[in-house]
């Protein structure tokens, strides 16, 4: 059963759906972390439902600025509020009696697989951690149809910075856009990738100010890989378009205790028959292996059910 709730995070609210497995409590819990631009509603269901099958609980938020979350300006970017957002649905976890806060792993899909990175390399509570579709460095979406795309956002930046400074309405473009857009991704096949994840009559708001993704451009999760001393399982799109996914397999190797799993995806294609079965049975098993669902703990110790 999903319960639809929130938690606090900086002076506004987050949106949090807190899936709750059969049987007892506490148990192990799965927090979802979703990708550039997205919501809950794009595609989180099938996860909530497949992983409270398994007996893991599932917490998924939407980020602030985004989807049924507050905050203002609308459909902001920014990596100081994105990690701030974890840590705040991290909190909530922490104050709730049906979950068991000493078994978290994170699950991190796209832009999200960052953020995951990020904080399993700064924290030492995390039990696991897994990526799919792993973008792991903030300049590769933005590049991936070349230098020249880019190169016409510097007059929308220079303007939404401006208007910012001043304090009057930001400066909007395109996320995501078809070649030639004037868009901070325009890769072939990205909009319809993003469509590709939207129910029937979803309304994707499809922008953003335009200054507000310049922190991301040199953020390099890659990088934090070797201080992530958690399990991470990384889930590797070998025909990944937005990302040489030869990073993501140095990401794996980096990291202490990392493993990669490849598959024959694109970015786009995990999120659908028939690979989405097969990669989530694999991320199950890490899963079940490293969060022991079926088990309390009592007095610090684990017991079976």
């Amino acid at each position: 059963m999903t319960t639809r709730t929130n938690f606090p995070s900086g002076a506004d609210q987050c949106a949090a759906w807190l899936t709750l497995p059969q049987g007892e409590g506490p148990h192990p819990v799965v927090l979802l972390v979703h990708g550039g631009g997205a919501t809950h509603d794009m595609a989180l269901g099938q996860y909530e439902r497949w992983f409270s099958a398994a007996g893991l609980a599932v917490v998924a938020f939407d980020f602030r600025h985004l989807g049924e979350s507050g905050g203002e300006p609308r459909q902001l970017m920014n990596l100081r509020r994105y990690l701030e957002d974890i840590e705040a649905a991290l909190a909530f976890i922490r104050t709730r009696p049906e979950l068991d806060a000493r078994r978290i792993a994170l699950w991190g899909t796209s832009f999200g697989a960052s953020h995951v990175v990020a904080t399993a390399a700064r924290r030492r509570d995390i039990a696991a951690a897994v990526v799919q579709c792993p973008i792991l460095q903030g300049r590769a979406p933005a590049l991936s149809a070349g230098l020249g795309p880019l190169l016409r956002m510097t007059g929308p930046i220079l303007s939404d910075l401006l208007r910012a400074a001043l304090g009057l309405g930001r400066r909007y473009v395109q996320l995501v856009g078809r070649p030639g857009d004037l868009a901070f991704v325009t890769a072939a096949g990205a909009l319809e990738g993003w469509h590709s994840v939207m129910p029937a009559g979803y309304r994707f708001d499809n922008r953003v100010p335009a200054a507000s993704g310049l922190g991301l451009l040199f953020y390099d999760a890659a990088a934090m890989a070797r201080r992530v001393t958690c399990p991470l399982l990384v889930c590797v799109s070998d025909q990944e378009e937005l990302m040489d996914p030869a990073i993501a397999a140095r990401v794996a190797r980096a990291a202490p205790r990392g493993i990669a799993r490849h598959y024959p995806a694109g970015h786009f294609s995990v999120y659908h028959p028939p690979l989405v079965e097969r990669i989530v049975k694999d991320q199950i098993e890490f899963l079940t292996e490293h969060l022991r669902p079926g088990h309390k703990r009592l007095h610090g110790v684990h017991e079976s059910s």
